[in-house]
């Protein structure tokens, strides 16, 4: 408070102060470090606080005056700020935000692992104390503001008193010290400032520091809320929400909230159909017909004032500057500053002259050779030149014009990565670009390589860098003399301009149209020669360009250039030198008067009174109008004069549209204009609205150019005339404008070669016009209005939102805590067909988690409540982190890029899909009345076939099999150890290749006897008893096994607990061997020790196993007799197995099924004792267990049994056994295919060389439980093509829980085939095939051949009605190797008893079918199989009890999952669930926790373009969080339970609204 006191501060602590306080607003340091450095320079100069000041009342307080750390927080970076400012706007803010605060919502906040919450420092949170000057911070602000505005006529009272109230009733939320501070200083000088000038009628300047916000809102938190410290993010922590209220951070609260928040109905009911048609599917946004229309006549063009030719006008530019070069050279023709604001040096008439001559001579005739000169008349070259060097600049500029080459000016370019500067190298090399001309300093700054020359830009073309200076210059000789001619239509110069996409284009201008332009603005603006003008802007391009170097020179006159970094370190520089040289003219942008305003206090002796024109460059932006009047206000007393402020409109295109001219009739007040918001989304002027909250207040910009003529066409579309009352994009006809985008004739057609129609249809003139790019309208007495750029233009759901109105709106919402006010970015993304509003800003160090989420919120509820959109994404990145344009300002075009490749990463995400995506398909109706025989008589009348298919009928084929003649496999091995003792049929291979061990049919036999014997011995079990097999793969495994069948025990094989992670995989075998009721257990020594070990104490109650008998010591005799079951209908032996979904099932298969498996799986694959089969797989369940153990007995090949684990540490193991002992057949699982893939890629050369070749592999088998996973096969085939592998060789089988196999591709028949569906049809249950590479397709893979004996349908699984084939519906499979059931001792057979045996509800009514839960189609394709019939395909889509039912239809989460993967680089493994309908998805992040919330916005945008689904929660979690089950499979249900339970230590939860 003590720096209130009226304190001479020395000038260089002032300098020093304003040099900091822009470090801060720019982000350069902390405001920490801020404050440190500051009290230190101010420290000596400061009194003792007396705290008395407090209780001053209001009326009787002194004029103070602060020193400069009063307006601290305000002046920021860049050019994208205070233009935003209105005090209207703000308090139109408040009231909404006051308004959503009465239907509060708690928003739950998302989760950060610890990592990422940026560290707070606790200064940020000194609790609020007496003096810290809030008290009357609101009543001073509502002082400040009391002044009527001219556009409200007075003000809200309402709104006022109570703001007043608030002041002082709570004290302020934050109270980082400066904050506070800030606030009143302003205040109470704005309020002398009003004291002493007695203004009635201008609107309030705008408030420069606080927020009025901060006490309307303040209601929302408990006072003490501010000495919290930051959260704290463990799991039962409670923590408040965006709103403050308190909630669990558990993951189901929040999820519960989430839901909550949802539930408000924010769009439109949907109708109650269903169209299958799916271009018809996306909601298509119908008007409004109650829209605002435009009403008023058609326009008429506007004819600006003639040009008059005055008659010493000189013919060209150059031959003005000869004329003044030659007749008063000694005339100033431009001064430079430095940055202490001294003169560094003028440049006279006579030397411009004389060295723009030497530049012309050298570039013409000192580059290349004589015969081969670098640079002709005509050529492009290059500018490069600082913006503190105005006169090497102008010197090379007239030097290109004397030469008659063409200058195209572009920003000097600083590292070899600048945004954007790679499409100004596009520019150059499309230009033909070969020489760059440069300062002699610039030169040196330039980035060098070690050799010192200057490296190649990334995107430009190689260049000649050449300096200009004179000393390097050679003397033309006296005989040589520029050209100097009239000016003619050749191009002049050319000048680069930004797209919205950052595409860089060039815009030629003419020498005609740059000299009449010149004229133009000559007449407009009233300029005499030798007058003086101070210019602030950019002197390369633009406004500052056409004033300061070109326009200046045609009349002799005097520019003062003030660099950029001069208005950084001294703000009032410019008005200083207008008052030093008494200047007549100021060229500015609002931001340098917004500057100006900050920093007046300091100066007493401001005289502005021989301004007779301030052109404000950016008048066009209608958020400048609160500068001009908010200036206006503070040096009307200064001698400015209102009609001095002369707002303009330019564009690169038609240069100056508009000006407004500086008349001395002061009684003509500047138009205004107060539209509403609504009005404008629709294209329509309105100029009052019914609440007075959105309305948008804007300026005009003069009248049309001398010489031009303007009209409004309609933005989009022939353009076509506009109402009096429509906004439109204004177009320019004049020789003044640019003629064309430089190498590009169909966009120069579209821009420059405009013919203007009316409604009949009508050119309104024979001249083409030229289109600006700026939209508005032409008001009462020929004005013209802006009300925005076609750059800045978002069209949502068929309303247009301008991005700096919507900046305007999220400043308003007391930013300053949180963000930098300058370095905001609004842009949209195209999503799901419509344009999407994403707001980027940086935030500010000292802002917590929570304050930062708090303002997100609100900012939404504002641009919700002023412009009825909503926003898609709102995302804050740390403080200087976007990418920059040359002047500081935000590259927009750069940081969309970044937002759209995933490298933002930003620090914190909201996204708002659920609230503003509202053109989502229809939710799928499904129709109940119509029973399954309509559904199959609808089908026959319209040519379906009903989908069914069967393999080979088991009970034709007449094969001499000799196995045939058992019913029981223990028979066959007793066979063959009889038959052929020595025959090898298991080999099994170690990781180094190598033969561990081998078993021949009599070995085999021996083995078991002796287990037969052991088991009656010491384990006393009875026939039927369960025994489980816990073996690691191998040999023991098959022995244990056939000596169970010996002994009369039905086996069951149990995956042994893994060693180094006993907590999670012990606990599944004690549920195993408890649920089969196993009498007994057999195991090898290794694993007895282990389920007794201490670890597995920990995990298991150890005390509760059944007898554990270990094989490694077998009796030496054999059992009496060998058992022979008295039927064959009786229980093999049970195969338990995991479901994807978390269930642990465990299925009957009897010895007739076993035996017929096996001969199915004989004749399918042609196995003969002559053939031998690699086999890489688990030998636990399913199909892995058959090939494993049982196949090789029955048919007598021999297996080469290849342990998955080996793999691990020889991924190549497997491979180079096939090859080695040259296997025709092999089998192998989706992780074994893909440990290959991924760590073989790189190796396929040196496989290459050590004789891997894989050219005599007939069929490769994917054994699977799910849809074939296409990819990986093809990646697999393609990447071991180089080592003969064939690429039909590859493809999957089909097995459940039902059937363990129900497709085998074998050696004989067709080739697998691949078909591509089309998704959206998929998700109704209907079958649509599409071409390859078509929007929305889905390659699926035919899953093998239907095994011989098996019959497949496709039924409905609600109706149990068969399907057409255009259907996905459940298979259902009926075979002699079908499971006899569940084995469960729930006793909750009812439920899974039609598993086993269902019937159809129509049709075959009388075969009995087991249903797989599977999704599949059958398709009957144009191949033929062995038997000559067209071959039927089965293709499997997903399990029944994965399928999520979503909005009608049914989603399989590997899509979703699939497209997630594809989004980012950082995304390895993806996995989807629903919770309370919403959508999860959880992500794995390969890359440091910083790209987190870079996902959270691209994982939503692709799943509501390719799925048409909103995601609910995203969850970003390290890798091998998501669980993947022994084949390969997600198991989304555990971590679903995991997520729920707030175990997966997420790195970031985003909760989407």
């Amino acid at each position: 408070m003590a720096d209130r006191e009226t304190l001479p501060l020395p000038l260089e602590v002032r300098a020093r102060l304003a040099e900091l306080e822009l470090e801060l607003s720019e982000g350069d340091i902390t405001q920490k470090g801020y404050e440190k450095k500051r009290s230190k320079l101010i420290g000596a100069y400061l009194p003792q606080p007396t705290g008395v000041e407090q209780s001053m009342p209001q009326e009787r307080r002194t004029p103070v005056t602060p020193s400069s750390s009063r307006y601290h927080r305000r002046r920021s970076s860049g050019s994208r700020d205070e233009r935003y400012r209105s005090d209207v706007h703000t308090e139109a803010v408040q009231a909404a935000l006051a308004k959503h605060k009465e239907r509060k919502m708690a928003v739950p906040m998302p989760s950060k692992r610890r990592s990422l919450v940026v560290q707070t420092s606790m200064d940020a949170y000194t609790p609020p104390d007496t003096s810290s000057g809030s008290e009357e911070e609101g009543s001073v602000q509502g002082d400040s503001q009391g002044t009527p505005t001219s556009s409200q006529g007075s003000i809200n009272m309402e709104h006022w008193i109570s703001r007043a109230i608030h002041g002082s009733t709570t004290s302020s939320t934050t109270s980082s010290s400066s904050t506070q501070s800030g606030g009143s200083g302003a205040a109470n000088r704005l309020a002398d400032v009003m004291a002493q000038t007695h203004i009635e009628n201008h609107s309030a300047p705008p408030d420069v520091t606080t927020y009025t916000t901060e006490h309307s809102i303040q209601v929302e938190r408990p006072t003490g809320s501010t000495s919290r410290a930051a959260p704290k993010y463990g799991n039962a922590e409670l923590m408040e929400t965006g709103d403050g209220v308190p909630v669990s951070s558990r993951v189901s609260a929040k999820i519960q909230q989430l839901v909550n928040t949802l539930k408000r109905p924010k769009r439109p009911p949907l109708r109650e159909f269903f169209v299958d048609d799916f271009e018809e599917l996306l909601e298509v946004q119908q008007p409004d017909p109650n829209q605002p229309k435009p009403e008023g006549a058609q326009m008429l063009p506007m004819r600006g004032e003639q040009l008059g030719v005055v008659t010493n006008w000189p013919p060209s530019l150059e031959a003005a500057l000869q004329r003044w070069g030659t007749i008063s050279p000694k005339a100033p023709c431009l001064t430079t500053m430095d940055t202490n604001g001294k003169p560094l040096y003028i440049l006279t008439y006579g030397k411009l002259w004389t060295r723009s001559m030497k530049v012309a001579y050298n570039i013409l005739h000192k580059l290349g050779t004589k015969q081969e000169p670098m640079v002709r008349p005509g050529d492009r070259v290059a500018l490069v030149f600082p913006n503190n060097d105005p006169a090497a600049f102008m010197v090379a500029f007239y030097g290109c014009l004397l030469a008659e080459v063409v200058p195209v000016p572009i920003e000097v370019p600083l590292t070899r990565k600048d945004a954007g500067s790679q499409q100004i190298g596009f520019l150059l090399g499309s230009c033909g670009v070969t020489v760059a001309l440069t300062s002699d300093a610039c030169h040196k700054g330039l980035p060098k390589s070690p050799t010192g020359e200057i490296p190649q830009f990334k995107g430009w073309p190689k260049l000649l860098w050449f300096v200009t200076e004179s000393k390097h210059l050679s003397k033309p000789p006296r005989d040589w003399f520029p050209h100097i001619k009239d000016a003619n239509n050749d191009t002049a110069y050319i000048e680069y301009k930004t797209c919205k996409d950052g595409s860089v284009l060039g815009v030629t201008v003419t020498r005609i149209a740059l000299l009449t332009h010149c004229q133009a603005l000559t007449q407009a603006c009233g300029y005499t020669e030798a007058e003086t003008i101070v210019n602030v802007l950019d002197f390369k391009k633009d406004v500052g360009l056409w004033h300061g170097i070109l326009t200046s020179v045609m009349n002799m006159m005097h520019v003062i250039s003030i660099p950029y970094s001069l208005m950084k370190v001294n703000p009032l520089s410019w008005i200083q030198k207008v008052c030093q040289y008494k200047a007549k003219v100021a060229c500015v942008k609002s931001r340098d008067m917004h500057w100006a305003l900050v920093a007046h206090r300091d100066q007493r002796d401001v005289n502005l009174s021989s301004l007779r024109m301030l052109i404000v460059a950016d008048g066009s932006n209608p958020w400048s109008i609160s500068s001009c009047d908010a200036f206006l206000n503070v040096f009307q007393s200064k001698g400015l004069r209102p009609e001095v402020i002369c707002p303009c409109a330019s564009s690169p295109e038609a240069l100056t549209v508009a000006i407004r001219r500086p008349t001395d009739d002061s009684n003509q007040p500047p138009g205004r204009g107060v539209l509403s918001m609504q009005g404008l989304s629709h294209g329509v002027i309105r100029v009052d609205s019914e609440e007075k909250l959105s309305v948008l207040t804007v300026q005009d910009v003069g009248t049309v150019m001398p010489g031009a003529l303007m009209c409004v066409v309609k933005p989009d579309g022939v353009p076509q005339l506009c109402r009096t009352d429509e906004i439109g994009e204004l177009c320019v006809c004049s020789i003044a404008t640019g003629t064309s985008y430089y190498g590009l004739s169909g966009m120069t057609k579209n821009t420059f070669e405009v013919f203007p129609m009316t409604s009949t249809g009508a050119p309104i003139s024979e001249y083409p016009f030229t289109r600006t790019g700026l939209l508005g309208f032409v008001g009462p007495g020929g004005l013209a209005f802006i009300a925005g750029k076609m750059d800045g233009l978002m069209v949502v759901s068929g309303r247009r939102h301008n991005a700096d109105d919507i900046v305007a709106t999220a400043l308003a919402v007391e930013p300053m805590k949180f963000v930098y006010r300058g370095r905001i970015a609004v842009f949209s993304i195209t999503v799901l067909h419509d344009e999407r509003i994403v707001i980027v800003a940086e935030q500010r160090p000292d802002s917590t988690e929570e304050d930062s989420f708090q303002w997100m919120s609100r900012v939404l509820q504002a641009i919700d409540s002023i412009h009825q959109v909503g926003v898609y994404c709102l995302a804050l990145v740390p403080a200087n982190t976007l990418p920059k344009t040359p002047l500081g300002g935000i590259h927009l075009s750069e940081t969309k890029q970044l937002f759209l490749e995933g490298s933002l990463h930003p620090c914190n995400v909201l996204m708002c899909p659920h609230t503003c995506v509202t053109n989502l398909p229809k939710p799928r109706q499904k129709q109940p009345e119509i029973g399954p025989a309509s559904v199959m008589v609808g089908n026959l009348v319209s040519g379906k076939r009903i989908a069914q298919a069967s393999g080979r009928d088991l009970g034709q084929i007449e094969d001499n099999d000799q196995a045939r003649k058992f019913l029981f496999l223990s028979e066959v091995l007793q066979w063959r150890a009889q038959t052929t003792p020595d025959h090898v049929l298991f080999t099994l291979l170690n990781s180094r290749g190598t033969i561990a061990s081998s078993l021949t049919c009599l070995q085999l036999h021996k083995r078991a006897e002796k287990i037969a014997a052991m088991l009656a011995e010491r384990g006393h079990l009875q026939d039927g008893d369960h025994v489980a097999l816990v073996y690691p793969p191998g040999i023991d495994l098959i022995a244990a096994f056939y000596g169970c069948l010996y002994a009369g025990c039905v086996p069951i094989t149990v995956r042994p607990p893994h060693p180094q992670n006993i907590a999670t995989t012990l606990p599944t075998v004690k549920m195993i061997v408890e649920v089969s009721r196993s009498a007994c257990i057999m195991t090898t020594q290794g694993i007895c020790k282990l389920l007794r070990s201490r670890e597995a104490s920990a995990a298991v109650d150890v005390r509760t196993w059944p007898p554990v008998l270990d094989t490694d010591d077998l009796p030496k005799k054999r059992p009496p007799q060998l058992y022979k079951p008295s039927n064959p209908d009786t229980l093999a032996y049970l195969d338990f197995s995991v479901s994807t979904t978390g269930m642990l099932a465990g299925v009957k298969m009897s010895h007739t099924a076993t035996s017929a498996f096996c001969r199915s799986i004989k004749l399918q694959c042609e196995l003969y004792p002559s053939r031998e089969v690699a086999i890489c797989l688990d030998p636990y369940c399913g199909l892995g267990f058959v090939l494993w153990c049982l196949c090789s007995v029955y048919s007598g090949h021999q297996s080469i049994l290849i342990p998955p684990s080996e793999l691990e540490t020889n991924p190549a193991l497997w491979l180079l056994a096939v090859s080695q002992y040259k296997v025709r057949d092999t089998f192998c699982s989706y992780s074994v295919m893909e440990l290959c893939t991924k760590g073989l890629g790189l190796q396929t050369e040196s496989l290459k060389s050590r004789g891997l070749d894989l050219s005599r592999v007939r069929t490769c088998v994917v054994v699977a439980e799910e849809r074939p996973r296409i990819a990986l096969t093809q990646s697999f085939s393609k990447l071991f093509k180089d080592l003969g592998l064939h690429p039909r060789a590859v493809s999957t089988s089909f097995g459940c829980r039902v059937n363990l196999a129900i497709c085998l591709q074998g050696t004989s028949g067709p080739d697998p085939t691949t078909v591509y569906v089309d998704m959206r049809a998929l998700r109704h249950d209907r079958v649509r095939l599409v071409e390859r590479g078509s929007p929305h397709s889905l390659p699926l893979m035919e899953s093998g051949k239907i095994l011989p004996g098996v019959r497949i349908i496709i039924a409905n699984p609600e109706t149990k009605g068969p399907l057409g084939d255009s259907h996905l519906g459940e298979i259902w499979v009926h075979s002699g190797h079908n499971a006899s059931g569940y084995f469960t001792i729930y006793g909750d057979e009812s439920l899974q008893s039609d598993h086993f045996n269902s019937r159809l509800s129509f049709g075959d009514t009388q075969t009995i079918w087991a249903r797989t839960g599977y999704l599949g189609f059958l398709r009957r394709t144009e191949l033929t199989d062995a038997s000559g019939e067209r071959h039927d395909a089965l293709y499997v889509v997903g399990a029944l009890d994965e399928a999520m039912e979503l909005r009608g239809m049914r989603y399989h989460p590997i899509d979703i999952e699939t497209s997630v993967i594809r989004t980012h680089k950082s995304i390895t493994e993806c996995a989807v669930f629903t919770w309370t309908n919403l959508l999860v998805v959880v992500v794995e992040l390969d890359g440091s926790e910083q790209e987190a919330l870079d996902l959270v916005p691209l994982v939503t945008n692709v799943v509501l373009e390719e799925h048409y689904l909103i995601v609910g929660v995203v969850v970003v979690v390290d890798i091998g969080v998501i669980p993947i089950n022994s084949r390969g499979e997600k198991q989304r249900m555990h971590l679903r339970d995991g997520f729920l339970a707030d175990q997966l230590d997420p790195i970031y939860v985003a909760y989407n609204m």
